[in-house]
């Protein structure tokens, strides 16, 4: 109750004042105000966790939603193999190794509709009230503190002497506040962190779980971050993170798909289309534009027996939460996503690119080729795999995204 009466802007207030005490090891006044709000923070993350752990148990027993993954395997554990079940790709996941060095972001300096107005639920923002409280009537779970199928917002308060930008030093002290807490063994992969004393601006002093450490926000192509490559986006529900992680703009969010094991689908449905939008003037008005667009589909289908798809992921990424570590496709996916790109020779060459084997290969120079590094090769991986979900199209069954090209990135390669 002491967490959820303070504002948030009060919380970086406290951090600040406590920051610029001298001496304040020894103010008695001040380390007794940090210490009992970061036991409210403890208190909070606990409540929020116990919450989630009663929404999926009524889900189950009720049968009225699908519940989230199983609690991930301890962190720094290897991960076997699960041969039994079905692979996207058909590649076994290997065991594999963590590091924190990989896990720190830059700092940050079918048929289709042409007038898909449905858009993502909403979902409600951080409450933060006194009397927030769970409301269960008619085996309904409601929680202003909590949805099912949606991301947790826990919390953790350390004053970063750093500023806005946590160094690695207080992402460590943070991932200790949650084994303070009592919570790192029903941590997910996906959870989000949000260090309270640093600020509630935008994705501020947000983090995520990866099943082994917490990861900072990508800075590549938003000012305020998008979740980190390091999450595969379709072992999530495609709402999972809406309002959570905050976004800027037309509020489409950064993803990251491989769409290769569907590409003779992809090629099969592409087509050259005319798409009409919204355009806004320096004036601040808005008129329709036509464009151009290369448009395509596939279909995530549920797999025969009741086995979920597995995703294959790269080596550096953190354990999934299916058993063994694994990562699968969640539920949500399931049905149509149809892919945009530019309609332009470039936009098709980089759809074309992203859809491995299934289009004739490009003659390239010699130049071109000759001096690519292993780096570079890798950078360039990555890249096929960065979309956006386009939310004012999307709709559940039909989930619409489109490529992100190099000319979107704000931090350089």
């Amino acid at each position: 109750m002491h967490g959820v009466s303070i504002p948030p802007h009060q919380w970086a207030r406290y951090a600040e004042a406590y920051l610029q005490t001298e001496n304040r090891e020894r103010d008695r006044t001040q380390r007794a105000l940090i210490q009992s709000l970061q036991a409210a923070c403890r208190s909070y993350t606990r409540v929020v966790l116990r919450l989630r752990a009663q929404a999926e148990a009524e889900a189950r027993a009720t049968g009225a939603g699908t519940a989230s993954p199983p609690t991930s395997p301890h962190r720094g554990r290897g991960l076997p193999s699960v041969k039994s079940t079905p692979s996207v790709n058909n590649v076994p996941l290997a065991k594999k190794s963590f590091s924190r060095s990989s896990s720190r972001a830059p700092s940050p300096t079918s048929s289709y509709s042409h007038s898909h107005a449905h858009s993502f639920s909403p979902t409600p923002t951080h409450t933060r009230s006194p009397s927030a409280a769970v409301s269960v009537g008619g085996g309904a779970f409601s929680s202003p503190l909590f949805r099912i199928r949606r991301a947790p917002l826990l919390q953790v308060f350390v004053p970063s002497p750093e500023g806005e930008w946590l160094s690695d030093a207080s992402v460590v002290e943070c991932e200790k506040e949650l084994g303070r807490a009592g919570v790192l063994g029903l941590l997910r992969p996906g959870d989000v962190v949000w260090d309270a004393a640093v600020g509630d601006e935008g994705n501020v002093g947000r983090m995520v779980w990866d099943g082994s450490y917490l990861i900072d926000l990508d800075y590549t192509y938003s000012r305020v971050g998008d979740l980190p490559k390091y999450l595969p986006t379709l072992a999530f529900p495609p709402s999972y993170f809406h309002r959570v992680v905050r976004t800027m703009g037309n509020g489409n969010p950064i993803c990251h798909i491989d769409i290769a094991p569907w590409n003779e689908e992809i090629a099969a449905n592409l087509q050259l289309l005319q798409d009409r939008m919204k355009a806004e003037t320096p004036q601040g008005g808005h008129h329709m534009v036509v464009r151009w667009v290369h448009r395509s589909s596939f279909t995530i289908r549920p797999p025969a027996g009741g086995k979920p798809l597995r995703i294959t992921v790269p080596r550096d990424v953190g354990p999934g939460p299916g058993p063994g570590g694994a990562w699968f496709v969640d539920p949500g996916w399931y049905g149509t996503v149809v892919v945009e790109a530019e309609g332009t020779n470039e936009g098709l060459a980089d759809l074309q690119a992203r859809c491995r084997g299934a289009f004739p290969a490009r003659v390239a120079s010699p130049a071109a080729t000759a001096g690519l590094s292993p780096e570079r090769a890798a950078r360039e991986e990555a890249q096929r795999c960065v979309f956006r979900i386009l939310r004012e199209k999307s709709r559940p069954g039909e989930i619409w995204i489109k490529t992100v090209t190099d000319k979107e990135r704000l931090l350089p390669p």
